[in-house]
């Protein structure tokens, strides 16, 4: 039997955004790794850390660089999908797991009318989620919506057993059309900030234009408010 390939020295790496070196994130990871003995068991358990740990809320995010980095967004709380992907990336690096972070554009079929109406669309752009190495190849996992928002919107919430890729499903609980992938903008060893700053400005007009904050409010009261 050949042996399985290490993770390429990239994915291994603590970066600016992906720090995973910093005291806090690296708390963060051995608290939830736990005494699992695989890399698949750490990476499951770190998995659902993130999902649930961290609250899943597009409003009042700071998009300023530093506000961005594992550890910041660690001491928030809360994250949207690339800052939950950066903080899952992180971690699984903090305890010698190979990940990198994805980017996709999404086209959202359940976001709140709110929402819609203040980004001009239902087009996610540059959706974050995280690659992780295991057994010698990449797997994607998606720990974006914690489990007591998708039971509130009626949806499934995205589990990840270390197997298969862990992607958002097309439709929710009751049939109804939820996410649709449009692009794959593939991977990066880091979060390339401006690329994604840059796609926020020009898909986000009237999201982005004053201190390139996102709305404020209270996302979980409307959840489930979408119209089908």
């Amino acid at each position: 039997m050949s042996a399985v390939p290490p993770a390429p020295p990239e994915a291994l790496r603590a970066t600016d955004y992906l720090d995973a070196e910093h005291p806090e994130v690296a708390a963060f990871a051995a608290r939830h790794a736990g005494t699992a003995s695989s890399d698949r068991e750490r990476a499951v358990s770190l998995y659902f850390a993130v999902r649930d740990g961290l609250r899943y809320d597009p409003y009042g995010i700071d998009l300023a660089p530093d506000a961005m980095r594992a550890s910041a967004v660690l001491a928030s709380g809360r994250g949207f999908c690339v800052t939950k992907a950066v903080v899952y990336a992180a971690a699984l690096r903090a305890v010698g797991i190979g990940a990198r972070i994805g980017f996709a554009d999404v086209r959202n079929h359940i976001s709140s009318p709110r929402l819609r109406e203040a980004m001009g669309t239902d087009l996610f752009r540059y959706h974050g989620y995280t690659e992780v190495w295991l057994d010698g190849r990449w797997i994607k996992a998606t720990p974006a919506f914690n489990r007591s928002l998708c039971e509130k919107a009626g949806t499934h919430p995205l589990d990840f057993d270390g197997h298969s890729d862990s992607i958002f499903h097309a439709f929710d609980t009751q049939g109804r059309q939820q996410m649709e992938y449009v692009a794959d903008h593939g991977p990066r060893w880091d979060l390339p900030y401006e690329e994604v700053m840059a796609a926020y400005r020009r898909a986000y007009p009237r999201m982005m234009g004053v201190g390139e904050r996102a709305l404020d409010g209270d996302f979980s009261a409307e959840v489930g408010t979408a119209p089908h």
